[in-house]
Parts: structure tokens; sequence; C-alpha cells
């Protein structure tokens, strides 16, 4: 089949066990070849190829609501609603989005890029489905690892509690972005091993049903025997006293399976859980046999092998580079204990955990008790490093004011992905932790510009023992230059002159301070002598440089790859009007005040106007030329 003639999933009706069949493996093959080229979710996908046929078999989308929990297995999704013609563009600038965007099709009624946000999506539309008298079905599809996030927990409870008729489809892979963790693992493991409910429910029935004079008393308690039965066959307990029918375990390859149960679901009343078991990277060998899930997330790769193709010789990744000086300072510091919200590999803490095996803790999906754990560890005198995606510590704000900030603990954030991710897209650019961080009271904000600036700023950290202290790291690789053998503690505050200049003064940190120094060295040859300050400290400011400036009447430009309300070049403008500098002139360069779409992040910076050439137009502004001077 040309599966870029598919306009909408309605022919999988006329389709049998067979065809489907043909068609699964039509589907991964090109999604191994497309992947190849353009990178993406691979091995989410290959495990839920089987699944997707399924349910747009069996349901009517888009009448019928999928909601995809996470959004990164919903690349068949994608090719059944007619998009597979758009898949050379996945990822990249203005093309497919790699999660479900709504502008792009009547399907997608769910955006999501963090996990365990789908049961509750589908709760809001179930009351809203029910208030308006309409009689759909509404099936989030969610994985294993997400139910270790408290939201869908906290969501479960709810629709138990209020008998909607939503069909959860419990997409169990035994793996997420990294290893499960946690007691709700374990109890899914034994309902694996525990048979099908659904069977053991109506073998049951049918022996009650056998047994001569079942129409006297036993007829009447039948339900309850069955009911009480339920505690030593049935594995979906769990489920069931939270109110749902359990469905499950079921093949999520077996398309037979699939469709006998999925029919099962749709005519029963009330909230339905479908357990299905499935196999990440299915059909493709190398991911396939990813014991640490690194095809979850591929760039281009070569089909026949599965070697990724990078470049060579590039410098470590930023995360590396932070997690091994962090390595390093545990060394002489037990107090060290490293925490991370499911991503052990993403952060790069694998050799950390290797080497401290007591001294490292994998939470699952659960920012918010990330936070707070840390904040216990330090009040016991601990020193907590939470390694933390800049998007996902969004999801611990409160816990960071209420449990860390303001009893002032020395909780150290490793805020990874920080800035400008690219093709992940608007749910995962870490923009906006300046902005939120900036605001909390006792909070420390730093940023490296390199890796051996880093390293002391990891060794600051932990030597700092008057509050929680936040260091900021991009994704990607770091700069590759030399490291000082002697690691030395940077005063907090303290900023650095790289470039000196008379006429005006570029304030920025981190990866826009590269722009800001090939922007001076072309001003330089215009006859504009500009100063360039790493301002790695992002909070406390350097008030004693920044008073130098203005006394000196510089004309400052702040450039920052985050938000620009409430970021850093805010907090310049703020410190002038606090100090009375009045006529100080402040431009302030950074992310508009919109969500940035997926592309990469030299697309991105272009799109929104953060470059060298508006760095050099900007300071023109503010700089006359020698003869103007003149």
């Amino acid at each position: 089949m040309d599966l870029s003639k598919i306009k909408d999933p309605s022919f999988l009706k006329e389709l049998n066990t067979t065809q489907l069949e043909g068609l699964a493996e039509e589907i991964r093959q090109f999604l191994i070849e497309n992947l190849a080229t353009t990178g993406g979710h691979l091995g989410a996908n290959l495990g839920v190829v089987e699944l997707t046929l399924a349910l747009h078999k069996v349901y009517e989308s888009p009448e019928d609501r999928f909601l995809w929990d996470v959004g990164h297995q919903s690349y068949i999704h994608k090719i059944l609603t007619g998009r597979a013609d758009q898949f050379d563009t996945l990822r990249q600038y203005q093309g497919l989005c790699g999660f479900p965007k709504r502008n792009e099709s009547e399907h997608d009624i769910w955006e999501t890029g963090h996990s365990s946000t789908s049961l509750s999506g589908a709760m809001g539309m179930a009351i809203a489905r029910d208030l308006k008298g309409q009689s759909h079905s509404i099936l989030p599809i969610i994985g294993d690892g997400a139910l270790t996030g408290g939201m869908a927990l906290e969501a479960l409870n709810h629709i138990g509690h209020e008998k909607k008729n939503v069909t959860v489809i419990l997409n169990d892979n035994e793996m997420s972005i990294a290893k499960n963790v946690g007691a709700l693992h374990g109890a899914l493991g034994r309902m694996r091993s525990a048979g099908k409910y659904n069977r053991a429910k109506d073998d049951l029935e049918w022996i009650l049903k056998k047994i001569p004079a079942v129409g006297g008393k036993l007829a009447q308690t039948a339900e309850r025997l069955k009911d009480s039965m339920k505690y030593f066959v049935v594995p979906g307990m769990f489920f069931e006293e939270l109110g749902f029918t359990y469905y499950g375990p079921v093949d999520g390859h077996d398309f037979d399976d699939l469709l006998e149960n999925l029919h099962y679901a749709k005519k029963t009343d009330g909230p339905v859980i479908i357990h299905v078991m499935t196999q990440k990277g299915k059909g493709y060998h190398p991911a396939e046999s990813d014991v640490k899930d690194k095809w979850h997330g591929v760039g281009p790769y070569k089909i026949e092998s599965g070697e990724k193709i990078k470049p060579v010789d590039a410098p470590p990744a930023w995360s590396s580079v932070i997690s091994e000086a962090l390595r390093v300072e545990a060394r002489k510091d037990d107090r060290i204990v490293a925490i991370t919200p499911a991503m052990i590999l993403g952060s790069k803490l694998d050799k950390f955990g290797e080497e401290f095996p007591d001294r490292l803790y994998d939470v699952g999906i659960a920012e918010q008790h990330a936070t707070t754990l840390s904040a216990g560890l330090a009040t016991q005198g601990m020193k907590p490093f939470l390694a933390i995606y800049s998007t996902f510590l969004q999801r611990g704000y409160d816990q960071v004011i209420h449990d860390v900030a303001r009893q002032n603990l020395n909780v150290i954030f490793g805020i990874d992905r920080s800035g400008l991710v690219g093709a992940d897209g608007e749910t995962h650019q870490g923009v906006f932790d300046v902005a939120f961080m900036r605001s909390v009271p006792n909070m420390v904000i730093t940023m490296p510009k390199d890796e051996n600036e880093a390293q002391h700023l990891v060794h600051t950290a932990v030597a700092y023992e008057d509050g929680p202290i936040a260091i900021r790291y991009p994704r990607g690789n770091a700069k590759g230059v030399d490291t000082d053998k002697e690691l030395q503690t940077i005063p907090i505050g303290s900023w650095d002159v790289l470039k000196e200049g008379k006429d005006a003064v570029i304030l920025t940190f981190g990866t826009t301070i590269d722009m800001a120094m090939k922007a001076s060295q072309q001003l330089e040859k215009e006859g504009r002598s500009v100063r360039v300050v790493n301002a790695r400290f992002i909070k406390p400011l350097d008030e004693a440089m920044l008073h130098d400036i203005m006394r000196e009447g510089l004309p400052i430009l702040t450039v920052e790859e985050a938000v620009l309300q409430g970021g850093f070049g805010s907090s310049i403008l703020e410190f002038a009007e606090e100090h009375n500098y009045t006529s100080q002139w402040v431009k302030r360069m950074g992310v508009p005040d919109r969500f940035i779409e997926h592309g990469s992040v030299k697309d991105l910076l272009k799109e929104i106007g953060l470059t060298e050439e508006n760095i050099v137009r900007h300071v023109t502004e503010m700089v006359p030329s020698k003869q103007q001077r003149a």
C-alpha cells in the first residue's frame, strides 16, 4: 500500500487480520527508513503499530477522542490520518511536528509533550461530553512509566469515583525513557504474569452456571462470590478497587487479541482499563535489543547496522560535563546524592550510578516528588543534586518555592536542556526557567560559558552553604576547551569581562556569548568599542560592576536565550529603576512572548531574531558612528 495516499483511517474497517498484519509491516519499514534520515522517536512507535491500527479500526476518529499521553508514540496515528507524505519533514523547521498538534489535524485533539496529562484531559472531555448529552468514546493511551506521575494517579482516582465512560489504554512496554521504578511498576509486573482477567471472569461465571440448583441461594450470591474470587484470580485488582473494569493483559501485537478486547471494552459501561503488552522497538533488531533505551529518541542512523550518524571527535555533551564534574566532587564529599526523574541516561548519570550506586535515586516520572525529596535530604545535611530538564522543572515549581527556597535548603538544581532544544519543539524548549526561578527568594542562578567554567561552578555549588543554587546548561555538545586541573570556587554573583570596550556593553551568558563576541569584533571593525561581559550569575547580579557601567553612562544590550518577560534583561531594567539610573539606555534581546515551535536551534534563533547580525544592528542604533560623534 502507498501510505502517502492514506487520507483517513476509515479504510481499516474493511481489512481482515492478515491484511492488517501486512499493513503493520509496511508501516514499520516506512518508519525505519524515514527516521534514519530525520531522527525521531523510533522505539516507542515501533511498539504501538498494531495497537494504533486496532484502535482506528474499532473506533471512529475524530468523533471518538484519542489522547496520546506524551505524544511521541503518535507517528502511526499521523500516518493513518493523512500525514505520511510529510514525514520527510518530521521535526524539521516548519515541518511535521513530532507530537500531536491540534492545528495539524482534526484527529489531534490533545497536545502532549510531558507525560501523565492524558487522563486528566480525558476526564475533562468526558464531563463536557456528558453535559452536552453526547455519547462518543474517549480513549487516553498512556504508558506504564507515566503512571508514576502523581497527576495520572489523581486522574485515575477521579475517573473511577465519577464512573465516567473513559477507556484507558495502558501501553505497557516495561520501559519508558528510562527503566521504570517503584511499587506500581512491580504491581504491573505481577499483572503481566497473572493471566487474563476477563477470561478468568468468564470462566468463573460459566462454572457457576453449570452448578445444579444455581437458581437458589447460590444464584443470589454468585456475583458476590465472583467479586471475592477476584482477590485470588484477578491481576488488575488495583484498578478494580479504583472503580475500573480491567481487561488484560492483552498481547499488543496480536490483532485478534486486541480487537476482541477493544470490542468488549466498547460495550462496557463505566471506566475501563485495557492493559496492553507491547515491545518497544518491535521489528527493528537494534531497537528491540536496546536494554538501555538508546532508541527512545534518535538522530539519523544507518539502517543496516543501527549505527548512529554523529560528528567525529565531537566535544562531550553538556550533560556529561556536568555529571562528570559532580562525580569528581562526590569522590571527595560523601554528602552528595544525585536525584533524577526518569532521566539517568538523558542526564548522563549512568557513570555516577556505577561508581556510587547508593547515592543515585531515579524516582520515575515524578518531578514534584524529586524536588521535595531533595529538600528532605538537604534538611539532614546532605548535598542533593537534582538533575532535571528545564521543561520538566516547570512541573515541580510549587515544590521549588514551598519546600526548597522557603526553607532556604542547600539543594543544587542541575537544569539540563536550558534554552532552545530544537526538534522536540514548544513543549520542550527550556526558555522559562530564568523567569520563573529569578522571582524566587533565596535562589542563586548561574550558567557556564564552557566546560572549564562548568566544573568550577559545580565545585562552587557544592561548597555553597547558604541556600538553593541552580546551574543551567544547554542541550548538545560543549565547546571542547581545555579544563583546569585545580578547581576554584567562583564568588557568588561575580561576572567576568571577556572583552573590554568603552562605547557600549553587552551583558550575556551561556549559549549567546559566542554570538556576542563575534558581533563585538564586527562592531570593532566599524569603529565601535563594545565591552562583552559574561554575566554568569543571572541571580544575584554583579551589582558592583553594574554600578560602574551605569555610572559610565554606557548603553547596555542584554542578550539571553530565554524569555524576555521577567528574564535577565528585565532584572537589569529593575536595577536601573531601583538605583535611579533614570537615563540609562537598556535594550533587550531574547525569546519573544510566544511558544517556539520545532526546528533546528539555528533556524529558531534566526526566526526570533536572536542573531549576531541583530546584535550588531542594535548596538549600531545605540552607539553613533565616529562621524556622528564628531
